[in-house]
């Protein structure tokens, strides 16, 4: 092992939309590695804070400095590495993960990866409205209609809703001030890739930009997005009973969206 950094390969550690990580943890065709530290902490380094296995630095799979701009991220992210038993487990380091991600390709790409959060308010969860049965619309209006309020407000997006799946065009005005705001969300600086890797994830995870904005802009917590999310699973769920394979994928997703608000929180400046 290098003497100037402890890491991971690029198999091991890669965007949570890439690979499902449950499954990947489980591959008989990819062993887990062997644990080969004692100490994982948080101290700093150039640029921010490192996280230190036995005193060396971790890298990325690319060779960059694993660098958080605060201690708080820095040691959320050492955590996951001193948790580790006899095994290094990727599927329980999710914060890990994303910081690679951010920092090998976030960081690149920050144009189109911005732009494709900004396509999402352009079909947003939100907006799609069941007209049928009447207590899927009703549970639909009150968790989404404060999140169209917040878009309105908050960010000076003014939504247009539909009935169905059909597609509606949003209004250009307000898909410009969703952009605006999601470019002054992301700032500039070292956080930045962070911040907008972490709104990314959320994104996906949801389908919902508004979802993911508001909840990296403190409008909800973590459980309330992740029920906005699925307010459709939920209903079906009461109507016809949970599928146990369903919920397996689901926590797995929430834990992931997790992270990245955790990321999304500690790479924001005070």
């Amino acid at each position: 092992m290098s003497k100037e950094t402890f890491g991971l390969g690029s198999d091991f550690f890669v965007s949570p939309s890439e690979r499902d990580p449950v499954k990947a943890a489980r591959d008989p065709a990819r062993p887990l590695p062997k644990r080969f530290y004692k100490e994982a902490v948080a101290g700093q380094a150039e640029g921010g804070y490192g996280i230190f296995l036995d005193g060396r630095p971790v890298n990325t799979p690319a060779r960059r400095p694993l660098v958080a701009p605060s201690l708080p991220l820095a040691e959320a992210i050492a955590a996951e590495w001193a948790s580790q038993g006899e095994t290094i487990d990727p599927a329980t380091m999710p914060l890990t993960k994303l910081m690679n991600t951010a920092l090998d390709g976030v960081a690149a790409q920050m144009d189109e990866v911005e732009a494709e959060v900004a396509k999402y308010a352009g079909s947003d969860l939100i907006c799609y409205r069941a007209g049928e049965p009447e207590s899927l619309a009703a549970a639909q209006s009150a968790v989404w209609d404060p999140l169209v309020g917040f878009a309105r407000d908050r960010l000076g997006a003014k939504l247009a809703l539909a009935e169905g799946v059909m597609f509606i065009e949003q209004p250009q005005a307000a898909l410009d001030a969703f952009a605006h705001a999601l470019c002054a969300y992301v700032g500039e600086g070292a956080g930045a890739p962070l911040r907008l890797a972490a709104l990314s994830v959320m994104t996906t995870l949801t389908g919902s930009a508004i979802i993911a904005l508001a909840t990296a802009l403190g409008e909800i917590d973590v459980a309330a997005a992740w029920d906005a999310a699925n307010v459709d699973e939920d209903w079906q769920t009461r109507a016809w009973g949970a599928d146990a394979e369903a919920m397996v994928r689901r926590a797995a997703r929430f834990k992931e969206f997790g992270a990245a608000a955790t990321l999304s929180r500690l790479s924001t400046p005070e």
